[in-house]
């Protein structure tokens, strides 16, 4: 792999970490935001605003990260399995338990004062719906949530992806012999949004794909003779504003309803994947060369692993007290998720410096 790539591969990975935060830092009233999901109140700006970009115009992030994740795993194809797997416990299993640890931590001293108790009974971030404390819930419940449920909810990523490594012997034998049988396969799992457990299609599919870019030496550095900036750009933008308008529009928690989300937000991310993947070379270009920039993508993999569940215990407090101000949403909705990314990008410099065998730990190696 060129250095090129190698840097665009690093600037849209920081990129996709710290979108995430405006993905999961929006004071809608519903509190888990599927593909799929309707609006349950009013269409106003802010509330368009927020789910046009958590839930339509930033959705690209998770599959380009499985395919960039399956891209680079082939390049290692000359090392053991053994090996590799080995490898993958440290850089993903072991952080996937800590970070998992830290967040049951962190929530568990919330829960000891009043105040913050009801913050964390407010935010409903519990994956398995259980708001009660920690000590109403049992340590069987605490280590359910360790191991498999996170309240770190954005670790699923992590702990799916280190499964697609454990099967990738098979997957890079598919790819080889039945490549377009089994991306055919894939994307329809992908397109109906089948999740079993560790095996869900959205992974898959992408991680599929990228390593069959690189099994196959497909080019990725220059666009396709069909591909056109502009219209990309103008569907993919213009999906995600119909998806947004219907989504208040419909009725919601019904099949047609369902049906017409879903298909148009998986037409939009196909179109959001290609228009940034082929749009951002000078962008990453001129950002790596920033030497504060390409430090701060060093940090990526802390920043992921920790603002979550600081993001959503910190918007539920300013929720509470923001009421008597005007704009006070869509305000909270724009600066909170940056100060909180700042905020981990701090912990983890400070960590770094001042414990590095501690941060070498807890990022998986990375960043040194």
């Amino acid at each position: 792999m060129n250095r090129l790539l190698s840097r665009k591969f690093r600037f849209l990975t920081f990129m996709c970490i710290v979108l995430l935060a405006y993905v999961h830092g929006y004071n809608l009233k519903n509190p888990y935001l599927a593909p799929f999901s309707s609006v349950k109140e009013s269409l106003t700006f802010t509330t368009f605003f927020e789910y046009l970009v958590a839930n339509g115009l930033l959705r690209f992030r998770i599959p380009i990260l499985f395919m960039i994740s399956g891209y680079l795993y082939v390049l290692y194809d000359n090392q053991p399995y053994g090996t590799r797997i080995a490898k993958r416990f440290r850089t993903l299993l072991l952080p996937y338990l800590l970070w998992s640890a830290l967040a049951l931590l962190f929530t568990f001293l919330l829960q000891q004062l009043p105040y913050t108790a009801r913050i964390v009974e407010t935010a409903h971030i519990d994956q398995l719906g259980d708001n009660r404390p920690y000590t109403e819930i049992g340590w069987g419940g605490i280590i359910w949530r360790w191991l498999l449920n996170p309240t770190a909810y954005q670790l699923w990523f992590i702990l799916v992806l280190f499964v697609y490594n454990l099967i990738y012997p098979f997957i890079r034998w598919i790819l080889l012999r039945y490549a377009w049988i089994w991306l055919s396969i894939t994307g329809f799992l992908w397109f109906t949004f089948f999740n079993l457990g560790f095996i869900e299609g959205q992974g898959l599919f992408f991680f599929s794909l990228g390593a069959w870019f690189k099994l196959h030496n497909k080019s990725i550095e220059k666009p396709p003779r069909w591909y056109s900036e502009g219209i990309a750009w103008i569907l993919f933008i213009g999906l995600c504003v119909i998806k947004t308008f219907l989504a208040f529009e419909l009725e919601g928690d019904t099949m047609p309803t369902f049906v017409i989300l879903s298909i148009i937000y998986n037409l939009s991310v196909l179109c959001g994947i290609v228009a940034v993947w082929y749009s951002t070379d000078r962008l990453s270009a001129l950002a790596m060369n920033n030497p504060l920039f390409r430090r701060a993508t060093g940090y990526s993999f802390f920043l992921y692993g920790m603002h979550i569940p600081l993001l959503p215990y910190a918007m539920t407090a300013v929720m509470g007290i923001g009421a008597a101000f005007p704009l006070y949403r869509i305000t909270a909705y724009l600066l909170l998720p940056a100060a909180v990314m700042a905020l981990c990008l701090l912990c983890g410099w400070l960590l770094k410096r001042l414990w590095p065998d501690g941060y070498a730990l807890i990022a998986g190696g990375r960043g040194l």
